[in-house]
């Protein structure tokens, strides 16, 4: 018989990781940042420790995230981060202990880096690994009736990814991932005022900005922030006045990509589960549904009512903390399900 320890699950995010104990509830939330010393490659610090000195490292220390768009981009500093999450999850039992780890994946994740993931948890502690698509966690997460025989729609926006899914049944009827995410979000926002302003800023600024003034639509009263860098003419401090509406401009391409992947996935949706999110409506999770404004423009654009759920960071890894009571379903269940393009 297991032990409440000794179950995990992992949503392995490009911007943060989310680490749910079964019986304890949601017991890590850092940033997926990790510091390294560049000549001995010695991992020097992990989490909100590492995300203080990204941009402030000298030369011989880098401050990275190992994921990108969803996936492992190094995997031996993720095998690192996610022994240490699992070390700090299950407390000093941690180097004995091998807990049985649930962890989330893009729905459009290939073979290849979906084994490289498991691959990396098994290698960091874990006596097992089982994956779970994003949009299947979120919507359990979200609270979605995803077993009765109806469309459930779900829109998880995360750091790196945005996953589209129409469920029902408890599977994966449609469903497309998007390499477009929060991150991508703050690239934007850095080019324009790279553009604009001739003014160099590092990726928390940007993430800042958009938090603070970014939007998807017009606000009734347009806001402004000072943005700090490093001007490109000079070489010196600057600061500028950055507002609601440009930053609203810079983003609106990857936003008008996320509306369009949306209105794809509800073109393929069969007619009788298209019949049922018409009357319940679309979910929206992630980090990237807390955009002022992005559910009133999805509501807009595609004349379905749309819901922000409860705590939309925490859904993909409240769902795995959900599914790690029915641990011999999900090995059943292929996380390969049929998907949409």
């Amino acid at each position: 018989m297991l032990g409440l320890g000794d179950r995990l699950g992992i949503d392995l995010g490009t911007s943060s990781v989310v680490v749910y104990a079964w019986g304890r509830g949601i017991v890590i939330r850092e940033p997926s940042v990790v510091a390294v010393e560049q000549r001995s490659g010695k991992v020097l610090a992990i989490g909100h420790e590492a995300q203080a000195m990204l941009g402030r490292t000298p030369g011989n220390i880098v401050a990275s995230r190992p994921l990108r768009d969803g996936v492992i981009a190094d995997y031996s500093i993720t095998r690192e981060m996610l022994s240490y999450l699992i070390r700090k999850a299950c407390g000093t039992r941690g180097r004995v202990l091998r807990p049985l780890v649930v962890i989330c994946l893009p729905s459009g994740a290939t073979s290849v880096e979906q084994r490289a993931a498991l691959d990396a948890a098994r290698a960091a502690g874990a006596r097992d690994a089982i994956p779970i698509e994003e949009p299947m966690a979120a919507a359990i997460g979200a609270g979605l009736p995803i077993a009765m025989p109806g469309g459930n729609m779900v829109v998880d926006i995360g750091g790196g990814t945005t996953d589209v899914a129409v469920i029902s049944l408890g599977g994966v009827v449609v469903s497309d991932s998007l390499r477009i995410g929060g991150n991508h979000l703050d690239e934007a926002i850095t080019r324009h005022i790279r553009r604009v302003y001739n003014l160099d800023i590092g990726e928390r600024t940007a993430e800042a900005v958009k938090i603070q003034i970014g939007s998807a639509m017009r606000m009734s009263e347009e806001q402004q922030m000072e943005v700090r860098g490093r001007d490109f003419v000079t070489g010196l401090p600057k600061t500028v006045q950055v507002d609601s509406a440009e930053v609203r401009e810079a983003t609106s391409e990857n936003i008008s990509q996320i509306i369009d992947a949306v209105k794809a996935i509800l073109e393929h949706t069969p007619p009788e589960l298209a019949a049922d999110i018409i009357e319940r409506g679309i979910t929206m999770t992630g980090g990237g549904a807390l955009l002022s404004g992005t559910d009133r423009l999805l509501e807009l654009e595609t004349s379905i009512p749309v819901t922000v759920a409860e705590d939309p960071i925490s859904s993909v890894a409240v769902g795995t903390g959900r599914v790690l009571e029915e641990i011999d379903m999900l090995r059943r269940q292929s996380p390969r399900t049929s998907r949409q393009h």
